[in-house]
């Protein structure tokens, strides 16, 4: 990748590292997300166990993924280790990369359509992103859902901001969630069938009125499923309990009884 951060990781982060130097007691490697910064893996933190030949585990070259053990300001040192990564931070850590390689190869297709190179768009648009949103693929996944709202603090000209949306909205697709619930809802009323309706009813009006994408279904007396879609879990899960109270209180106002549980 071009960009780089400035400075040292913090300790207990996770971070990707390139294989430069193999001693007898030690690898020294390049932090590859950071601008001219190298880390030491002592022998006992690359794996469990008694090492005999540390070549058995790594080469000159090989990416590994690491974690930051202790950060020595005053000498700028980095002690990381290898072994105390669990294989799904591991998976989940060279996945992110990836991505955040692909979303570079778009911020300098964004780049050209504004006639400057990946550093100019760097310094035009990414490290604005970044330092917003932390990752350029969490920045365009946001653009993407929401377009202009989402740079709005970020003051952009507007030739920048038109060209950033205009080209992720275009290039990415939002990725869209769903979270549901089922929901028992009894009346023991005369009018029970009409008040359960008009109780999932006052969901669906109060889902609509709030722009938000909902689907009930009815399984069986007394359970329905209830889905909400959005482009962010937790916003889902928000917008799912206010629907449900929402029908909770209108079944509960007709004397009904209501009950959500999580979809197992």
């Amino acid at each position: 990748m071009f960009y780089k951060k400035k400075g040292l990781p913090e300790e207990n982060s996770i971070v990707l590292c390139t294989v430069k130097k193999i001693l007898f007691h030690s690898i020294f490697v390049d932090l590859d997300e950071y601008q001219n910064q190298d880390g030491m893996i002592h022998i006992s933190e690359i794996a469990p166990g008694r090492i005999r030949n540390i070549r058995d585990y790594v080469a000159e070259g090989k990416k590994l993924v690491c974690l930051v053990l202790r950060v020595d300001t005053e000498k700028k040192q980095v002690d990381l280790s290898l072994r105390r990564v669990p294989m799904s931070l591991r998976n989940r850590k060279n996945e992110e990369y990836k991505q955040e390689v692909k979303s570079e190869k778009l911020l300098e297709y964004i780049g050209k359509e504004l006639k400057t190179d990946l550093k100019g768009a760097y310094e035009r648009i990414g490290i604005k992103l970044m330092d917003h949103f932390g990752l350029l693929q969490i920045a365009f996944n946001e653009i993407s859902a929401n377009g202009y709202e989402a740079i709005k603090e970020l003051k952009f000209p507007k030739i920048e901001a038109d060209v950033l949306v205009k080209i992720v909205q275009d290039k990415i697709k939002p990725i869209e969630i769903n979270v549901d619930s089922i929901l028992t809802l009894e009346s023991f009323s005369e009018t029970g069938v009409e008040d359960i309706k008009e109780s999932l009813k006052a969901g669906e009006e109060f889902a609509k009125k709030n722009d938000i994408k909902i689907v009930i279904r009815y399984i069986s007396a007394p359970k329905y499923q209830i889905e909400v879609f959005s482009n962010d879990y937790k916003v889902a899960e928000e917008q799912m309990e206010e629907v449900n109270e929402v029908i909770s209180k209108e079944i509960k106002k007709r004397k009904g009884f209501f009950e959500a549980t999580k979809k197992k």
